[in-house]
C-alpha cells in the first residue's frame, strides 16, 4: 500500500498547492499547459501526504525499482493464496485507475470491494460464491464536495470501448448506467446515492457517465479507505470501510430477498457474516459504531437490518457480543 501511495505522487507536474474548503484542506498539483493553468487533485491534507509531497522528486527517480518491488509483493501475496483480481477484471480496474477514476471520486463497491479486504483484514477467501463475480460496481457522489474542475482522462467511454464494453441503454435515452462486455460476461455498473424519494438515473459530471441512484448508498461511500488490489504490480483504489460494507450488506440483502435478486441476497448475507465475524474480534468498536450509525438513520433502516438479522441469527449474535 505504501508503495502505491508513493507512486500516486511521483508524477507531480507542477507546484503542489494547498487549498482550504470549509474546515478541510486539499492538495492540488498546479501546472501550466501553454497559457492555461491546470489543477490535478492529489488528496486531502494529512501529515502522510505532506511527507510524500516533500519527497516527490526522489520518488520520481525511484519509480522503476518501486514497480519491481510492488510486483514482488504481489507475487508473494499470490503465493499465500490471496485470490486477488482475475486478468479480465484486473486489467479493466487498472485502466480505470490510470484514467483517474478512483483519484477523483470513484469507489469500488460490491464483490470487488469484498476482495480488496483480503489485504485490509488478512482474509483468506476461497473461490466460492462469496468471492466470485463477473460484475464490477463503481459508486460516486453526484456532486463531489471538493468541487473539482477535473475529469477522468481519457474519457471512461473510451476506456470501456477498449475493453469491448458497450452501454446498455436505459428507459432514459442516451443515459446508460450499465455497460456490458460484448465478448465476455462482465457487467459494469455505475451507482450514486439518492437523496430524493425516487431512485432514477443521475449524471456524474466529473466521471463523464450516468449512474443509478440508490437509497442507503451514501452511508457506504461517505467514509472510504485506500486499498491495494492484488494484480500485476498492484492497483491503488478506493473502497468503503469494511465495517460499513458489512452493515450495508445487511440492508441490501433485505431489499433483495423477495425479488428476482434473491440469490444475490444470500451472497450479501454470506459476505456480511464473514466480515462481521472478523470485525467483531479485530475491530469491535468500529463495527458497533457503524451499526449504531445505520440504525439511527430511521425506522426503514432499522427494519431492513433487523430483517436480515432474523435470517442470520449468527450475525445477530456476533453483533450483540461485540457491544
Amino acid at each position: 500500500m505504501s508503495l502505491l501511495l508513493d507512486d500516486a505522487l511521483s508524477d507531480i507536474r507542477g507546484t503542489p498547492t494547498l487549498r482550504q474548503r470549509d474546515e478541510r484542506a486539499y492538495w492540488y498539483d498546479r501546472y501550466r499547459v501553454g497559457t492555461d493553468i491546470k489543477e490535478r487533485y492529489l488528496g486531502e491534507d494529512s501529515q502522510q501526504l505532506r511527507d510524500r509531497i516533500e519527497q516527490h522528486e526522489r520518488l520520481r527517480t525511484e519509480e522503476a525499482p518501486r514497480r519491481k518491488e510492488r510486483a514482488r509483493l504481489v507475487r508473494l501475496l499470490r503465493s499465500e493464496r490471496f485470490l486477488g483480481l482475475d486478468t479480465a477484471t484486473g486489467s479493466l480496474v487498472a485502466a480505470l485507475a490510470k484514467a483517474g477514476l478512483f483519484r477523483i471520486g470513484g469507489v469500488a463497491v460490491g464483490t470487488i470491494a469484498f476482495l480488496l479486504y483480503e489485504g485490509e483484514l488478512g482474509l483468506r477467501l476461497a473461490a466460492d460464491a462469496t468471492a466470485r463475480t463477473s460484475d464490477i460496481d463503481i459508486a460516486s457522489f453526484e456532486k463531489l464536495a471538493l468541487g473539482l474542475d477535473e475529469s477522468v482522462q481519457p474519457k471512461l467511454e473510451e476506456v470501456l470501448a477498449d475493453f469491448s464494453f458497450a452501454p446498455v441503454l436505459s428507459l432514459e435515452k442516451d443515459r446508460a448506467w450499465r455497460w456490458r462486455q460484448s465478448d465476455g460476461e462482465s457487467l459494469l455498473e455505475f451507482l450514486t446515492p439518492s437523496f430524493r424519494d425516487d431512485e432514477g438515473i443521475r449524471d456524474l459530471p466529473e466521471l463523464g457517465v450516468s449512474a443509478r441512484a440508490l437509497h442507503h448508498l451514501e452511508y457506504l461511500i461517505s467514509d472510504t479507505i485506500h486499498a491495494a488490489a492484488v494484480y500485476r504490480e498492484g492497483i491503488l483504489v478506493k473502497a468503503p470501510r469494511p465495517e460499513r460494507f458489512a452493515i450495508h450488506k445487511l440492508i441490501v440483502a433485505a431489499r433483495r430477498r423477495d425479488g428476482p435478486d434473491s440469490l444475490k441476497a444470500r451472497k450479501d448475507l454470506m459476505q456480511a457474516e464473514l466480515l462481521i465475524s472478523i470485525l467483531s474480534e479485530d475491530r469491535p468498536a468500529d463495527l458497533i459504531e457503524a451499526y449504531k450509525d445505520a440504525v439511527s438513520r430511521g425506522p426503514r433502516w432499522r427494519q431492513r437490518i433487523e430483517a436480515s438479522l432474523d435470517r442470520a441469527p449468527k450475525v445477530a449474535e456476533l453483533l450483540e457480543n461485540a457491544r
